[in-house]
């Protein structure tokens, strides 16, 4: 089986961290985050991947690079999710799996094909269960798997379940012949319901195992700390013990639960807490950093304090800076003594 990855959105939920790089290769504790579907993929043997790309499609391929299992197809105008489906429809020759390029899982993909194969469904749309239903559109299935209906956000007392779409599909080539070629077309808007009223078999995969959707600043920071803190372990591998910067004995430095890339530079007395750290920063003395994300190539003065934040690649912090809740994109500079503060609602 191959599989399609939609990788060709702009990514304009995580502004301004993809400007200037395109979200299918963000980096997750310092790996770009298709290495980690792509890895999810090779885990269970499906290892010739088409990726739909429409967003710096050069950045992408430059980072991933090239194979003989891992083929580029361009969107040169907005495709939608189903679009871009059809769009790879030259490399595909059977039942597919189809990712959604901004979600990060471990779900077994071996339980959810033989789930597919032993429906005979045409369509089977992986599910995650979630908190709190409202905030979402869901998916309703009967007992059997087989999908009812579809609810868009309903309302509290028209909730009948909390399974939403996860973004991740197995599907059938006859999927294909209802989507027209070039043109924008949707999954969740057009393809399903479509599939539903013509009465084809479409069935819904309760999956168990994490699941994120990385598409927004606030859950792009969650993805980083569920992989520090242990609760999600992927498939790519983390070099933890390589990872940490070099430092003296009199440095009297502090991390915990933190990814630092061994080209950074630590000042003494520093603290870093539940934090990624990317290749070639340098921190001041005296720095404390807690649950943050710091890009490439960012300087960050001495005494500064960053907190909750997400810092883009060549930022400047100055000394006894204050960051809290914030996101800044590349080469953003940041003055001594300044106070960056998420505002209270």
């Amino acid at each position: 089986m191959k599989a399609v990855i939609l990788a060709g959105g702009e990514g304009t939920r995580l502004r301004p961290l993809t400007l200037k790089v395109p979200k299918p290769v963000v980096p997750i504790v310092n790996v770009p985050f298709l290495c980690y579907q792509l890895e999810l993929l090779k885990k269970y043997n499906i290892d010739e991947t088409i990726l739909s790309v429409g967003y710096q499609p050069e950045k992408i391929q430059s980072v991933l690079g090239d194979s003989n299992k891992l083929h580029y197809i361009v969107e040169n105008i907005p495709l939608g999710t189903a679009g871009a489906y059809k769009n790879a429809e030259s490399f595909l020759d059977g039942a597919t799996l189809v990712f959604n390029g901004d979600i990060l899982c471990n779900f077994d993909l071996n339980k959810i094909i033989r789930f597919h194969q032993e429906n005979s469904a045409v369509a089977t749309i992986v599910l995650t269960q979630v908190g709190n239903p409202s905030s979402y559109g869901l998916v309703e299935t009967a007992e059997d798997g087989r999908v009812i209906r579809f609810l868009e956000k309903p309302d509290v007392e028209d909730i009948t379940c909390n399974t939403i779409n996860a973004g991740c599909y197995v599907l059938e080539p006859e999927v294909l012949e209802m989507i027209p070629f070039g043109k924008k077309y949707s999954f969740e808007q057009s393809v399903f319901p479509d599939l539903l009223t013509s009465g084809k078999p479409v069935y819904g995969y309760v999956a168990s195992g994490y699941w994120i959707d990385i598409g927004t600043p606030e859950k792009y920071l969650n993805a980083h700390l569920d992989i520090l803190q242990r609760r999600f372990v992927p498939s790519v591998v983390l070099p933890w013990e390589d990872a940490m910067p070099k430092l003296q004995p009199e440095a009297k430095s502090k991390f915990h639960n933190s990814f630092i890339s061994s080209s950074c530079t630590i000042g003494e007395k520093s603290q870093i807490f539940s934090s990624s750290i990317n290749d070639g920063c340098r921190i001041g003395k005296r720095v404390i950093i807690d649950h943050s994300v710091i890009w490439s190539g960012v300087e960050v003065g001495d005494d500064a304090k960053i907190e909750g934040c997400v810092v883009g690649n060549s930022c400047q912090i100055g000394k006894n800076a204050v960051l809290s809740g914030t996101i800044l994109g590349d080469n953003t500079m940041v003055l001594d003594y300044s106070r960056l503060e998420m505002a209270s609602k």
